[in-house]
């Protein structure tokens, strides 16, 4: 550590650097959250997060690591790197329903005030613009390019109904399937047909029976996205997409090929073809970091926030994200930030207003601090540096995670 001011004078710099910046903060998470954008379209968003930077004086590197919507901006030259990361995707229909306007602007909060205090402090920041959280695998694409070779941490906060340590973060594949078979005429001739859309509705019972017999974690739900033309004509084809979750990238495997069977039985029980297509990327299980997860839990308290365990208050957010990805390549946490009253869930129309809102501006500030002091604490304390490599693991880096 280079600086003479000590770490909590450096804390409460950079509290006062947030409420600084809060009217931009806020006006960047409701400008983002005002114009929704899908995987990998996010370009408002990237323009607008980069302009900020810019401003700043970081010099981001835009279309990052070969996604046309990431970016990154690396500040300090020396000490232990900590990566700020921000997403701003959408979902159809009902926008910044999982808050990721929230996200954005905490962590272009956090960026730019570590940016500020990172020469003095003796750290490095690396804030990352991650788009397609929303079933893109925008982090994966970007850890197959390096994005996250050089961090000692990452780190974002995640909006919810509480202030959470950590979200249930289980392991998901999605996969499309094609049948195909003889289109006939369904009332002259319907022996001369093979119906796909009878191959997709078995293959549909089949999971369903399935669902009897997995484990407690597991999930496996999915649609129909083509069902055939015209009653009088015999489908000659038929399209599901489905998410197989489970409780660890491990344990996924196995329960991706007991779906997979179901899904080959339909087509075998109707005479038509099946055509499975996994995604080249599995969103993996989360693993937070108990030091990080520590640190941050001490500097949210001095915010008023009490981040608790989902495990021991019963309040848990169940969900897949490609940060557990990243957490097996760097020591990561994934708090949730409480932006909405208690029992509304994410992906809903409600919670969108509230990300939107008030409760959604507060967390931004809240968000963009406690993260700033965390990464304060992992540049000036040896110690926590030393517990974040430890629980972390002796085996470093996993990469199978990155695996198609």
């Amino acid at each position: 550590m280079t600086t003479t001011a000590t770490t909590e004078e450096l804390k409460t710099r950079a509290c006062a650097h947030v409420d600084a910046l809060s009217d931009l903060l806020i006006a960047v998470s409701r400008d983002v959250h005002a114009h929704p954008e899908m995987n990998f379209e996010e370009r408002y968003a990237h323009d607008l997060l980069t302009q900020e930077l810019e401003r700043a004086g970081l010099a981001p590197e835009r279309h990052a690591f070969g996604v046309d919507t990431a970016f990154r901006s690396v500040c300090g030259t020396s000490g232990p790197n900590v990566g700020i990361l921000l997403e701003y995707d959408a979902l159809p229909e009902i926008g910044h329903a999982c808050g990721h306007n929230v996200i954005a602007a905490a962590g272009l909060g956090a960026g730019l005030v570590l940016a500020a205090l990172a020469a003095e402090a003796g750290g490095r920041v690396t804030i990352l613009g991650t788009p397609a959280e929303e079933g893109g695998g925008g982090k994966i694409l970007m850890a197959r390019q390096g994005a996250f070779d050089d961090l000692d941490a990452a780190m974002m906060v995640h909006p919810a109904d509480a202030d959470l340590i950590s979200m249930d973060t289980i392991a998901v594949q999605q996969v499309n399937v094609e049948y195909t078979g003889a289109a006939a005429h369904a009332a002259a001739a319907p022996h001369l047909g093979r119906n796909a859309l009878d191959a997709a509705v078995l293959a549909y019972i089949g999971v369903a029976a399935l669902r009897q017999h997995i484990g407690p974690k597991e999930r496996v739900h999915g649609i129909f996205t083509k069902a055939g033309d015209k009653p009088s004509i015999v489908p000659k084809e038929a399209a599901m997409h489905w998410y197989v979750r489970s409780d660890t990238i491990a344990t996924l495997q196995p329960l991706k090929q007991r779906v997979a069977g179901c899904l080959e039985a339909g087509a075998s029980a109707t005479g038509c073809a099946c055509r499975c297509e996994w995604d080249s990327y599995t969103y993996s299980d989360m693993r937070d970091n108990p030091a990080l997860v520590a640190a941050y839990v001490a500097n949210a308290a001095q915010l008023g926030r009490a981040v608790v365990d989902p495990r021991v208050v019963g309040r848990r957010v169940v969900g897949s994200t490609d940060m557990g990805n990243v957490s097996y390549l760097v020591p990561s946490i994934h708090p949730m930030i409480k932006v909405a009253p208690d029992g509304v869930a994410i992906h809903t129309t409600e919670f969108e207003r509230h990300a939107g809102g008030e409760a959604g501006d507060r967390a931004v500030l809240d968000g963009a601090k406690a993260m700033a002091m965390t990464a304060i604490d992992l540049w000036t304390d040896s110690a926590v540096q030393e517990s974040s490599r430890r629980d972390f693991g002796p085996g470093g880096p996993d990469r199978s995670v990155l695996a198609p």
